[in-house]
């Protein structure tokens, strides 16, 4: 049998790298891709192919792609669209142009990755498409509003995608953790310093006792944090299930937002949630 394809995106540590990790030990041939070539050089190290793709950069996610098809005769079984950052900072505090600068890594560069994929998945009469979202896709948290905006715009788009794609060969997919080990909090804190001018907002009572001692001081796991192979497990289902599922919940709160949604009125919701 042919070796199974998959390029997965922000490998450089966390989920990404987790999935790269599992799924070359199950004898998939991985391309794992991160932003930093330094990163790239250490997973090479490693024994990985190593695109270098940075999402805010569009000729690095042509360049990325090329090189995978090129190594693979124009052949790729799986995408998972992965990597991504948040940009702490109540919504009232954000610059616009903060948000165009998320929304370009977390969104717009998918959707040029996952555009440029699916005629390659169309040609070879199979492909799966998956997108690695959060349970901020479906529900909000306060503090969050940049990244949840990215999360709701994916959500929609992949779920629009997936009703467009019913007559094609390709299986569109969204995975949605919830709180999951990982360095996006640290990676975060510089988005957060280098957008929000937190000491002249009306709020720096609340940054100081909340958000900037969630960014900066060190503390255990979350309540319920999981570690990343959780995804992995689900990502397995995912690229093996003849017929996968339209979404994976992952970790204990994810399923617990998911039931929240469905049976709270708004209000009530917004409760629970401005005290999480």
């Amino acid at each position: 049998m042919t070796q199974k394809t998959i390029l997965i995106t922000g490998c450089s540590s966390g989920i990404g790298y987790c999935c790269a990790v599992g799924l070359k030990a199950r004898g998939w041939r991985v391309f794992a891709a991160c932003r930093k070539p330094e990163d790239c050089a250490r997973l090479r190290m490693e024994g990985f192919e190593s695109p270098q793709l940075d999402y805010a950069d569009p000729a690095s996610i042509d360049a990325a792609l090329a090189q995978v098809l090129a190594a693979t005769g124009g052949r790729l079984d799986v995408l998972f669209n992965n990597g991504a950052h948040g940009t702490p900072g109540a919504v009232e505090d954000l610059p616009t142009d903060a948000l165009r600068a998320i929304f370009e890594v977390n969104f717009f560069g998918w959707h040029q990755l996952t555009r440029a994929v699916i005629p390659v998945m169309r040609a070879q009469g199979h492909g799966r498409i998956i997108q690695c979202s959060s349970v901020l896709g479906f529900i909000t948290l306060p503090w969050r509003g940049a990244y949840n905006a990215t999360k709701y715009a994916l959500e929609g788009l992949t779920d629009t995608l997936r009703i467009e794609m019913r007559d094609t060969p390709i299986h569109i997919v969204l995975i949605e953790p919830g709180p999951v080990t990982s360095k996006i909090r640290q990676n975060s804190a510089r988005h957060f310093e280098r957008w929000v001018d937190w000491r002249n907002s009306v709020r720096r009572v609340q940054y100081e006792t909340g958000l900037n001692k969630r960014l900066y001081e060190t503390r255990g796991p979350d309540a319920f944090e999981l570690p990343a192979n959780a995804v992995l497990s689900k990502l397995i289902r995912a690229v093996d299930d003849p017929r996968p599922n339209p979404r994976y919940y992952v970790t204990t709160p994810t399923y617990l937002m998911g039931i929240l949604r469905r049976l709270l009125p708004t209000r009530a919701l917004d409760w629970v949630l401005s005290r999480t």
